[in-house]
């Protein structure tokens, strides 16, 4: 896409804001005439006060020039608040089409690009392209229409001369065009800069606890000066590029007004142009540079945005989970079964399958668990469930019917999952339970809190509910984050729930008041559980084994243990790790 097209495809966005934006360039085209008006008022100033000493003008004219200035004054509030408006507005749409795109990308997008580099798209990039919108835009046109106004008024006094001095435009030109696309390849390698700064800084403090444990603080700091140095170069680079962009600029302008000062003076001289047309005409060439000037500021500018804008058209082009899913049928339950049927997996970035040819079937209200060591596959395989990734090859049916003819908000609707890993949000503890539920009444979630055994914790903490639990839910214990989890699970209600190690964390007093609220949400459910202590999974109806993404074992735990295979081999070795441990 080149850069008149993205342009144009940023432009797009101001349609719904139309009607300020012809208004804001109306105000511009009255304060570009009135400029001009500036200029012309030179003539009779000159000619008419200071050599024919005409009283009646000296009268006139400062109150015109006044009159005029009140008018450009009230023009020019009116291009500042419009423009403004229009640009920001454009710019909060912007950022907000491309947050939904993120969230509805798939989960591979997200495993290859780090939440900094995301944060940086919408923060950084599009601040960059506010500025476009939000001044650019208003300079562009203002200064674009004053300059053709002050040609006007060039061309009035002396044509002649006029053709002299626009001799300098194609030059600025030239230059305008050199640089920008110098300070556009600088702000693209900007940008990517910063995303890689923002990574290291998110990853830093998320892992600030790590970093301080292992006294790796200095190394850290060293790590982010290697990113913080990179960026500054390029930040320097930039700077001299627009500092020589604008250095030629000033040098084309002082020519051209040199030149015009001699061949204007010689005709004053000569009698064939008056003192008050020339400084007329040298009035209204000033006043053009101006805008000239800060085109070229405004063209860096713009330059920057679009590098910017390539970078976010980039992300909405992407096709979306819901673009790349046609499913249309809607999820009514799990009424006869959950199939995989020769499913294989490999991910983009991995020559290995992670899985390879899975056939398993489980019935509704069944409790199967799956063991196996790390690496296994336990979690590729309920993660395509939810439709996280995609089989390579097989199919996955829901009571026959293939997954990826279901409605993904449908299909996800129907499972809940419970992970080691518990993401929390820094809000009230009511809002973390009611997540997964909109318009969840105060009674609902503290059942919910009551069946996962959070209601009694919740009332000790000061402000209870309505508490604030703080970045990834900080200031709660394991335990009680992990049953903040559950509580939010069971007031989803799934019909399909996905235990991933949800216990492996905790110590034993928390283990076991966690296992009785998993009690409570695993009742009249179809449950898969991923478990790394097997004591905790003994019970379930199946057990499923799994080794380098092949299913190699199922049956209950005592029908393993009997076959002396893979599960007995695991079950010893962690019999015998506890026995150790003790």
């Amino acid at each position: 896409m080149s850069g008149l097209e993205r342009f144009k495809r940023l432009m797009r966005y101001v349609r719904p804001y139309r009607a300020r934006f012809l208004g804001g360039f109306a105000c511009s085209g009255m304060v570009a005439i009135l400029t001009g008006v500036y200029a012309w008022l030179a003539r009779p100033v000159l000619d008419g006060i200071f050599i024919e000493k005409n009283e009646q003008l000296l009268l006139v004219l400062p109150l015109a020039i006044l009159a005029v200035a009140a008018v450009k004054a009230l023009f020019s509030y009116g291009v500042g608040y419009l423009m403004a408006y229009v640009g920001n507005r454009v710019v909060a749409d912007i950022r907000q089409e491309l947050f939904q795109q993120l969230m509805r990308m798939p989960i591979g997008f997200h495993d290859s690009n780090t939440s900094g580099r995301l944060v940086s798209r919408i923060v950084n990039d599009v601040g960059l392209m506010a500025n476009a919108a939000s001044s650019v835009i208003k300079d562009m046109f203002q200064n674009a229409l004053t300059f053709l106004a002050m040609v006007g008024v060039i061309l009035y006094q002396d044509w002649k001369l006029a053709g002299i001095s626009l001799v300098v435009i194609p030059l600025a030109g030239l230059t305008m065009v050199r640089v920008g696309k110098r300070l556009k390849k600088l702000a693209a390698s900007g940008q990517a800069q910063m995303g890689d700064m923002s990574s290291t800084l998110q990853e830093t403090f998320a892992g600030i606890r790590v970093v301080k444990a292992f006294g790796r603080e200095d190394a850290e700091a060293e790590r982010f000066q290697m990113r913080n140095q990179a960026f500054l170069a390029t930040t320097l680079k930039t700077n001299q590029v627009w500092s020589i962009g604008h250095s030629h600029m000033e040098v084309i302008g002082v020519i051209s007004i040199a030149v015009i000062i001699w061949y204007g003076g010689y005709l004053v001289i000569n009698g064939t142009m008056t003192p008050g047309a020339f400084f007329s005409f040298m009035a209204a060439m000033l006043l053009a540079y101006t805008p000239v000037r800060k085109l070229s500021g405004a063209n860096n500018l713009i330059q920057q945005a679009l590098a910017a804008a390539e970078r976010v058209f980039d992300v909405l082009d992407m096709k979306t989970e819901q673009a790349q899913t046609q499913g249309m049928v809607p999820l009514a339950g799990i009424h006869r079964a959950i199939e995989f049927q020769g499913v294989s997996l490999r991910y983009e970035s991995q020559k290995i399958p992670a899985l390879t040819k899975v056939d398993l079937a489980i019935r509704p209200g069944e409790v199967i668990a799956l063991v196996g060591s790390s690496g296994s596959g336990k979690t590729t395989l309920v993660s395509l469930l939810p439709r996280f990734y995609e089989p390579t090859t097989g199919r996955i049916l829901i009571d026959g019917v293939p997954l990826d003819s279901y409605e993904l908000q449908s299909l996800r609707a129907h499972i809940g999952i419970v992970s080691q890993e518990i993401v929390l949000f820094d809000d009230t503890i009511r809002n973390n339970i009611a997540f997964g539920r909109t318009g969840a009444s105060q009674a609902e979630v503290e059942q919910a809190a009551k069946l996962a055994y959070a209601h009694d914790f919740i009332l000790r903490i000061p402000d209870g509910y309505d508490a604030l639990i703080g970045e990834r839910g900080l200031k709660l214990s394991g335990g009680e984050r992990q049953r903040l989890a559950i509580a939010r699970a069971l007031l989803r209600d799934p019909p399909l729930l996905i235990l991933d190690e949800a216990t492996s964390a905790l110590d034993t007093e928390s283990e076991r008041i966690v296992q009785l609220a998993l009690a409570n949400l695993m009742k009249n459910r179809t449950t898969l559980v991923i478990a790394h202590r097997l004591s905790t999974i003994q019970n379930a109806d199946r057990i499923v084994v799994l080794d380098r993404g092949t299913v190699v074992e199922i049956g209950s735990h005592e029908d393993l243990l009997r076959q002396g295979g893979s599960y007995h081999r695991l079950h010893a070795l962690q019999f015998q790790s506890e026995e150790l441990a003790h």
